[in-house]
This record gives structure tokens, C-alpha cells and sequence, in this order.
């Protein structure tokens, strides 16, 4: 295994812990504190989104690795596409119209 592969290995490892965070907070709220915990699952989910954006920082410097930057307009684009299926999900009758 090289640095590259080792620095993937840790951020797939990292996405996953973010898929857990995210479900704890689904099923138990996101401002619900763990038993043996002191931090929300909100604080917890930072955290874990922290350590993603770490290991992907870690790549650009360690391996050369290029990754998307995230600029404004791509996160402004990937909102309006959020917004798209928000509206079918609604039409659908799978998500509440607030």
C-alpha cells in the first residue's frame, strides 16, 4: 500500500463514519446526545465532515491528488438540483411541503 492508497483507505473510512453519524441523527435527532457521549449528534456529524474535508486536503498536498475545489458555483448549482428533487419528492407525497 502506498500513502495514496492509505490516505483513500482513511477517507472512505471517514465517509462511512459520516453515513453512521447521519442515521444516529435520523433516527434519534440531531441534537440528541449518545449515551458515554458529550457532544450532539450535530457536533459529532461535524466533526466527521471535518475529518473528510482533512483527509481530502491531505491528498491534494501529500499525493499531488487533484479534487474538486468547491466553489460557489458548484455548490450553488448542486442546491438547485437539490431543490428539483425536494419539489418531486413533494409531488410525490414523500416529503412534507413546509
Amino acid at each position: 500500500m502506498n500513502k495514496q492508497d492509505y490516505l483513500l483507505t482513511c477517507l472512505a473510512e471517514e465517509c462511512g463514519e459520516v453515513t453512521q453519524r447521519v442515521t444516529k441523527a435520523l433516527r434519534f435527532g440531531i441534537d440528541e446526545v449518545q449515551k458515554g457521549q458529550e457532544l450532539t449528534n450535530a457536533e459529532r456529524l461535524t466533526n466527521e465532515l471535518t475529518d473528510i474535508a482533512t483527509l481530502i486536503e491531505m491528498l491534494r498536498e501529500e499525493c499531488g491528488l487533484w479534487l474538486p475545489v468547491y466553489t460557489t458555483s458548484k455548490i450553488l448549482a448542486k442546491k438547485e438540483r437539490v431543490k428539483e428533487y425536494m419539489k418531486l419528492s413533494i409531488e410525490q407525497g414523500r416529503l412534507e411541503n413546509d
